[in-house]
């Protein structure tokens, strides 16, 4: 039959055909459709590990990437993985939008734990030291001491080693001792008596805390180059001098990591007093994780372990130093400027450097700085200047991770010593700078700082700075708003955005902001600012909405480093559903499924890893041709949108929006240093084209706009 002779179907057939199925839309709060956060987590860590291979970083970076998957896996497990054994621990197991158990998790953290971690090491040892030995940069082993450096470790042991080493023989009246978390120890088997007629068999020995682990060889006993030493080699040399007339049948090195986190309730009378008390607990939480030297006897794991209430899981055999961390000293001690990143100047905008004051420079246009390509010099000059002059009458901050001894701090207590009304609210609990927060409370209260601790139960992560200034016979207030902190150091490692503005609204604002942090009473009415954890997490929301009703012609992108939080996804799901095209740069957690068509299918996630740690917070949406783009101290996770303080502001200068969208775009453009997440969770990285030249975002920015 041919199509021509087939007979069309009248209006009543039409009605009887049968309807085609109807597919109904995937549902967005499906647990299929989410990854772990977890091991979303310890991904970005190999992604950071994975730098280490990267011939396009100088050598000595190349073995700090190395360095900092370990710090990064010690955090990991000090604070994830501690709560998850905490949640079983207690009975008080809880599920994230992926429905995982932490039973479950904990099995599925050790395989893929323990698979990174090989790889780690087999790239330090079959990779970067190799690489070293060809730029002449030696990691001595003991069997390969020449005389005269095996007579200068000799010395070294005697004068540096063996007095504060405090060997611990194991008996009934020498019980296993409480190692300090992430400490390096040795275990040594033992055989004869000691003086006092005891035959232990086995001791520990606890590497003193204050000695370096990474020595160099004085180069007169060494034919050239840079040579070093570890700490751990020296002790194995010579543990037989530790326990004179025993017999050492081996001395392994080991290190136990502790849960770190602190717990500490809301109703605290003093928050200070607290914090310094679950400070000393910390060093001694229960262990997570137990790291061995390889060739330790199955007898001695086996004992550590039981010591430590461990299982297999936890145990990590390792073929080298067991602190890979403590190799970030190499930079200090080999003289190698041509192996690491060369040095750059950060720019100063030249509307600040036309001004003497940094007052009339705001006051001419606000200024948005991108750290650390642009200097963070600018910020403190804000504070400097308005300790000195005489029209300021308030200064009030934010501090998180700053430092006792940072230039904010001087200009702080500069301007309280003048007579200027300074208010800091600290937060103290900055997760592993608190005992530093506390020391600085202390400094800045003996100035005559007004030291508020901010609000027990919710973090103060939000960075702001308010200057009430008096002119021409009216008082006018200044702002600065940021994505990072207040930490110097900090701003030439981290990207961040920096603004400074002297809009009237914004600076009402963040003055009922420290109003609400230092005072008490009802959420007052916030003009400008989205603010956690009252409207952020609402308003981001309502945002997200209002680009799902423009369709396919809505546009989202966010720059942040987390996206976890589970009404924030299932609304960038509805959005893609509605044809908005979504583009999200996460550096590190993502548990939002792209690519899953008929929910996901229009968002495209990228993690950009390189030089300096990604850390802006911008949250741009298309609005239909009328852009809103916001910077924020908050990522999409809960902790930050509902059980912190945290700040979106509003970028509305059309010149300085553009900019921001500029900066997003090269991040975008990004074929080199960006990984793209599929689907099943893995990531993939970017990779240019045979006719595309390389284009990395951090160099580019670096290149645009040092050169100003």
């Amino acid at each position: 039959m041919t199509t021509d002779s087939v007979k069309p179907l009248n209006k009543i057939e039409e009605l009887t055909q049968p309807l085609p199925e109807l597919i109904p839309p995937l549902d967005p709060a499906a647990s299929e459709h989410y990854l772990n956060r977890e091991l979303s987590h310890i991904q970005f860590n190999f992604r950071v590990l994975q730098q280490a291979l990267d011939e396009t970083h100088p050598l000595i970076n190349r073995l700090m990437f190395c360095c900092i998957f370990s710090s990064n896996m010690d955090e990991f497990f000090e604070i994830r993985v501690a709560g998850l054994r905490q949640q079983m621990k207690y009975g008080r197991e809880s599920v994230g939008p992926d429905g995982m158990l932490p039973e479950q998790l904990l099995n599925e953290i050790s395989k893929v734990a323990h698979d990174y971690i090989h790889a780690q090491y087999d790239i330090l040892n079959n990779v970067l030291i190799p690489a070293m030995e060809e730029q002449d940069i030696h990691f001595v082993r003991r069997r390969d001491w020449t005389p005269e450096q095996a007579a200068w470790v000799q010395r070294y042991f005697e004068e540096e080693i063996l007095p504060v080493v405090n060997p611990i023989g194991l008996d009934p009246s020498h019980p296993f001792p409480r190692l300090v978390n992430k400490s390096l120890n040795f275990i040594v088997e033992l055989d004869g008596k000691d003086a006092f007629g005891r035959e232990t068999g086995m001791a520990i020995v606890p590497a003193p805390r204050s000695l370096p682990r990474l020595v160099r060889l004085p180069d007169d006993v060494c034919n050239g180059g840079n040579n070093l030493v570890f700490l751990s080699s020296m002790i194995h040399a010579h543990a037989d001098e530790l326990f004179p007339g025993m017999e050492i049948k081996g001395c392994y090195q080991f290190r136990l990591t502790r849960n770190a986190d602190l717990e500490l309730e809301d109703d605290l009378e003093d928050l200070a007093s607290a914090l310094r008390g679950e400070l000393l607990s910390r060093r001694f939480g229960d262990g997570v994780r137990l790291e061995v030297a390889d060739n330790c006897p199955d007898e001695l794991m086996n004992f550590l372990l039981r010591e430590f209430g461990l299982t297999e899981r936890d145990l990590y055999k390792v073929h080298g130093p067991v602190n890979l961390t403590r190799l970030m000293a190499v930079g200090g001690l080999v003289d190698r400027p041509d192996l690491t990143y060369p040095g750059f100047s950060s720019s100063v905008p030249k509307q600040i450097r036309n001004k003497e004051l940094i007052f009339d420079a705001i006051r001419q246009q606000p200024v948005l700085l991108l750290h650390p390509f642009e200097s963070f010099t600018p910020v403190i000059d804000f504070l400097r200047q308005a300790a000195k002059d005489p029209q300021v009458l308030a200064i009030r901050q934010t501090l998180y991770r700053t430092g006792a001894d940072s230039e904010i701090v001087e200009a702080l207590v500069d301007a309280a010593r003048r007579g200027k009304e300074v208010t800091a609210v600290i937060e103290l609990r900055a997760r592993f700078d608190e005992a530093e927060n506390l020391e600085l409370a202390s400094r800045l209260q003996e100035a005559g700082v007004i030291v508020v601790y901010g609000v027990v139960g919710y973090k103060t992560h939000a960075k702001m700075i308010l200057i009430v200034r008096r002119e021409e016979g009216r008082l006018k207030r200044y702002v600065h708003l940021g994505t990072g902190n207040y930490h110097a150091g900090n701003a030439r490692l981290y990207t961040d955005y920096s603004l400074l503005s002297c809009d009237d609204a914004l600076g009402d604002d963040v003055n009922k902001l420290f109003q609400q942090l230092t005072g008490m009473g009802k959420a007052l009415k916030i003009k400008k600012l989205f603010h956690a954890p009252f409207t952020l997490h609402r308003r981001l929301i309502e945002l997200i909405e209002r680009e799902a009703g423009h369709g396919d012609k809505g546009h989202i992108i966010f720059k942040i480093n987390a996206l976890t939080d589970p009404d924030v996804m299932q609304a960038l799901y509805r959005a893609s559903q509605a044809g908005v095209r979504i583009q999200l740069i996460i550096r590190g957690i993502c548990c939002l499924r792209p690519g899953i068509e008929g929910l996901s299918e229009n968002i495209h996630v990228r993690s950009i890893i390189g030089r300096f740690l990604e850390h802006t917070r911008v949250y741009y949406f298309g609005n239909h041709g009328k852009p809103e783009v916001y910077c924020s101290s908050a990522d999409a996770m809960v902790r930050n949108l509902v059980n912190r303080v945290e700040v979106a502001f509003p970028v509305e200068d059309r010149d300085l929006s553009a900019r921001l969208r500029e900066d997003l775009e090269a991040y975008l453009a990004d074929n080199c240093q960006s990984w793209v997440l599929q689907p099943d969770g893995s990531y993939v990285q970017n990779q240019p084209g045979p006719d595309e030249e390389r284009f990395a975002a951090q160099t580019v920015l670096l290149d645009r706009l040092t050169s100003k």
